[in-house]
């Protein structure tokens, strides 16, 4: 009997788990779905999903010597707070990914 009553509070405090998610769960950027970006490396961090953008023919009108070029997975708070912190500014949207001018003067 006593066996079942230890049992039973297990379940009971197994099923009451409220941990939070593992960083696991993080979900990395959406790779581009055509040859139109090339990501270079997160923009403000390493693990940053607004990647510094190189240069290819699709992106070829939209450098500047006087602004980076960003691109986000569309529609993320990645993508947010890049303009709201940055003045960034959308140039294009492409394969998932929308693309932005961010002056650096």
């Amino acid at each position: 009997m006593k066996k079942l009553l230890v049992l039973g509070a297990t379940v009971a405090l197994t099923a009451c788990d409220n941990s939070a998610p593992s960083d696991e769960a993080v979900a990395a950027p959406p790779e581009p779905t055509s040859d139109d970006l090339m990501l270079v490396r997160g923009y403000r961090s390493t693990d940053d999903q607004c990647q510094l953008t190189g240069e290819t023919s699709f992106t070829v009108n939209f450098l500047d010597d006087a602004a980076d070029l960003v691109s986000c997975p569309s529609g993320s708070e990645a993508a947010q707070s890049l303009v709201a912190a940055y003045n960034a500014r959308q140039v294009a949207e492409t394969g998932g990914y929308t693309v932005y001018t961010v002056p650096r003067r």
